[in-house]
């Protein structure tokens, strides 16, 4: 069956059981043919895009080749030239043209992050549980969204007849952006992730099997596919059989009215009441009008006839990051290069308010949309029944088959939207004053809060538990991109760690169910 088959059989499935939505999630094993598909399918796109290449400039190769040549020359003695490298790799993440995609919120492509403290393995430590929470990797616009930018791109391009300089490639540029789904970029982040999370987790996953689960959107379940398949390449990579290869996801449905920890729907006064769902909005359109109407000015001044909006010019930063993930190989898009560096910086403030505010503390109820999974994260560490009444699916969650205890490596795939509810019901930037919507905030100034260092596309949070010579309880230590998080919470130590016990008394808000019971207030 075809992974196009497959879902569709899901959306069956939901339609079926609308009404008992604990019925409706299902297990899919891909087969070893389907993942094969899956990779080959990543190839043909590389062809593709090298084959269309050569055919739109066979005549400039010759020159550009000479071109090349020439530059190479010239630079042949210069030690410090390192050419860009536009790929995604397992430990490196994305580090082309940083400047630019580190500050592009949360669709900048996941890189890791700085750290107080190393991220590596404390001497004398050893690792002995590891859960990580994935988002998808990078995506299409939304559906909504595409049409958006599309109709911004022809109203550009129906106004002003020639474009030349930094604008020149809009001459031949053609909106292709689809919808929604994962582009062969992000497909590759999530292979990648999987090869790192095998990597760190070595002496694990030599003999263990992760259990992974997805929410059920499409590209959230591409993802988990795409991660256990890095992870599979990395361990045979290593000589370790792995017959349990393809490994089964578990697929939680998004369909309304499930209980779903990985996807927010239920709480109804979050959803569609006020003052709930207007925050974010309210913060960043007060935040816009701080740094938008100059760019918009400069950009009309340029493009002569433009008549550009602040809409429109929001709309055209968006399509840097969105424009640069549908390359193959994450090429940086010529959109990227029409702001500067400090316009780049107010976009990615931009964006990290509209995170803080409509999931994060700047909402009052944003961190009890993330309560059902933390509850789900003390029951596996201490491998005790989950105890919630918020978000947990409980006809999964009691049964081992659906949510077993005792596992050692977890996976589970998610939204930058419920991540960022997670992060929030943990504590994890209770340091964090609440963000100005007037003035800029470095991540200095925020703590480390940045929607483009807490949930970028791939982006990721390390839940482990580690037992260390001369201490008595095992430790745990959450890292968030790369980023050791300090947990002053349940006060952790200079290397971000506190005991399991102290941990879960820190989680005395996610134990009391958050604030769910306002949710259903009208």
């Amino acid at each position: 069956m075809s992974l196009g088959s497959v879902l569709r059989a899901r959306k069956d499935m939901e339609a079926q059981h609308s009404e008992d939505p604990d019925e409706a999630a299902y297990l899919l094993t891909p087969s070893a043919e389907q993942n094969d598909r899956l990779r080959r399918s990543r190839y043909r796109s590389w062809n593709k895009s090298l084959s269309l290449f050569l055919t739109r400039h066979t005549r400039s190769i010759p020159m550009l080749c000479l071109g090349i040549f020439a530059f190479f020359f010239i630079f042949s003695r210069s030690q410090s030239l390192r050419p860009p490298r536009c790929v995604d790799t397992p430990e490196r993440g994305y580090q082309c043209e940083p400047q630019i995609s580190h500050y592009l919120g949360q669709y900048s492509p996941f890189f890791p992050i700085p750290s107080d403290s190393s991220n590596g393995v404390p001497k004398s430590c050893t690792i002995t549980f590891a859960q990580i929470l994935s988002r998808h990797g990078a995506r299409d616009p939304t559906a909504s969204k595409t049409e958006v930018y599309n109709n911004t791109i022809q109203k550009l391009k129906a106004n002003v007849n020639r474009f030349s300089g930094k604008y020149h490639f809009l001459n031949t540029f053609v909106y292709s952006l689809g919808a929604d789904q994962l582009t062969t970029f992000g497909e590759q982040e999530m292979v990648n992730s999987g090869i790192a999370f095998y990597n760190r987790y070595e002496k694990l996953a030599q003999a263990s099997t992760p259990f992974i689960r997805s929410s059920g959107e499409a590209r959230v379940v591409v993802s988990a596919q795409n991660f256990s398949q890095g992870f599979h390449e990395a361990k045979t990579s290593k000589k370790v059989l792995d017959a349990d290869y393809p490994y089964p996801v578990l697929v939680v449905p998004e369909s309304k009215g499930s209980n779903n920890t990985l996807d927010h729907e239920l709480c109804t006064a979050f959803e569609s009441g006020e003052p709930y769902r207007s925050i974010s909005s309210k913060a960043q359109q007060t935040f816009l009008a701080t740094f938008l109407p100059s760019i918009t000015t400069r950009l009309n001044a340029d493009l002569v006839s433009a008549n550009l909006t602040a809409t429109d010019t929001i709309n055209l930063m968006d399509l840097c990051p969105f424009a640069t993930v549908a390359s193959p190989i994450g090429a940086i898009s010529s959109f990227c290069y029409l702001f500067t560096e400090d316009e780049w910086h107010y976009y990615n403030y931009y964006q990290t308010l509209g995170k803080y505010y409509g999931y994060g503390p700047g909402n009052p109820l944003g961190p009890t949309q993330g309560v059902g999974f933390v509850n789900e994260l003390i029951a596996r560490m201490t491998g005790k029944a989950v105890n919630d009444h918020t978000t947990v699916n409980h006809t999964l969650d009691d049964s081992n088959e659906t949510f077993p205890l005792g596992d050692i490596l977890y996976v589970d795939v998610s939204h930058d939207n419920d991540m960022t509810a997670i992060f929030s019901a943990l504590g994890l930037y209770n340091s964090t004053p609440p963000l100005s919507n007037t003035t800029i905030g470095s991540t200095r100034q925020t703590n480390g809060y940045s929607a483009a260092w807490t949930v970028p596309f791939a982006g990721r949070a390390n839940f482990e538990k580690m037992e260390c010579q001369g201490v008595e309880e095992e430790l745990v230590r959450i890292i968030v991109n790369g980023r050791v998080m300090p947990l002053e919470t349940c006060g952790g130590d200079s290397l971000g760690r506190c005991t399991l016990s102290r941990f879960i008394d820190s989680q005395s808000f996610a134990a009391a169910g958050g604030k769910w019971d306002q949710c259903f207030i009208s």
